[in-house]
């Protein structure tokens, strides 16, 4: 049987496509402050909603025990509890899910002798980051359960940057078998690529601080912080040191991640030019034109979400774009690297 076949491939892709929709729901989860609503973790009877009126009683009188109740929501009653639950309980199961689709086939080539042997390890590490990204996920929970009523942001970025990694890397492995072939690219070039990709991974870090501070519902302001100011006093007075202001502060995040975004424009407009130059089949253009325009976009949605105080839906829009970005930089630099 031919080995690294198109059902790995497609395999592979599914993965990355089940990987997206848990990101959007993990966004959402994030913004609709749904994310302590279960304060529990059971593997197997955690895939099962409560079923009746009485499983819905115990599960909010638990959710009453820690401090998201007993800080913000004393108001809530067992309905709105329903409503916050159901995003938490079905990005949950989406991740069991992910590790089903990627622990099973798995097991399948591998019996079948479908995968060569850089595949076998490529898709071990590839499981063995999707369920450090589980960990990552009850570690984060685990940190609004203590005292304050809210995960912490540090954990928050660590969460979605290892969900962002995680798919790059799977993506990477599929372009691999659908790409077997290489060609000697411009080394120059492709390390412009592997920087603008790290200066896109630091700006979706910063991007996670400002969902978890909620730092987009301050200084909503374009392109100033507020009027005739670039960067806001209130980035120095927050924290005793410059270092936590630009990583615990309100203001501090957003200045950094603002001014962020300018740079990943920058080495996007530098990565689109000189490829250009450099272009010598279809897909590579392609790659070219799509991050490009992705990169506008983004930028777009991310004013438009600042200056209205970060609506759900345009919140979740930003995120999206955030990951079909890092797609495109992925593309781009398996195309000019191979």
């Amino acid at each position: 049987m031919e080995k690294d076949n198109k059902k790995v491939i497609y395999w592979l892709l599914t993965g990355c496509l089940l990987i997206f929709i848990m990101v959007i729901v993990g966004g959402i989860t994030r913004l609709t402050h749904s994310g302590l609503s279960i304060s529990n973790y059971k593997l197997i009877s955690g895939t099962i909603p409560p079923m009746n009126d009485i499983e819905w009683k115990e599960a909010f009188d638990l959710y009453k025990q820690y401090p998201e109740y007993q800080k913000l929501n004393t108001h809530f009653t067992i309905e709105d509890f329903k409503d916050i639950y159901f995003w938490e309980w079905i990005h949950r199961v989406i991740g069991r899910f992910i590790g089903l689709v990627f622990f099973l086939p798995f097991l399948y080539f591998l019996l079948t002798k479908q995968l060569t042997k850089p595949t076998i390890k490529k898709s071990i590490i590839l499981m063995c980051l999707g369920a450090f990204q589980g960990f990552l996920g009850w570690y984060m929970v685990k940190s609004g359960l203590v005292d304050r009523p809210d995960v912490s942001h540090y954990r928050l970025a660590m969460h979605l940057t290892t969900a962002f990694i995680t798919f790059a890397a799977t993506f990477w492995v599929a372009l691999d078998l659908m790409f077997p072939f290489s060609n000697v690219q411009n080394t120059k070039f492709k390390n412009l690529v592997r920087v603008g990709m790290l200066v896109l991974i630091v700006q979706i870090v910063y991007g996670a601080f400002v969902a978890g501070l909620d730092a987009g519902l301050v200084h909503n302001h374009w392109p100033m912080m507020s009027e005739g100011q670039f960067i806001h006093e209130s980035v120095f007075l927050e924290k005793q040191s410059a270092i936590d202001s630009f990583t615990e502060g309100k203001s501090g995040v957003q200045f950094v991640h603002r001014t962020l975004a300018y740079v990943v424009v920058v080495f996007i407009l530098l990565i689109y030019f000189r490829g250009k130059k450099l272009v010598e089949n279809n897909y590579q253009r392609r790659a070219l034109n799509v991050l490009i325009s992705l990169v506008f976009l983004q930028f777009i949605l991310g004013v438009f979400t600042l200056l209205l105080q970060v609506p759900v839906w345009l919140g979740v829009a930003h995120q999206i774009g955030a990951f079909l970005l890092l797609t495109a930089m992925t593309f781009t630099l398996h195309r000019f690297s191979k």
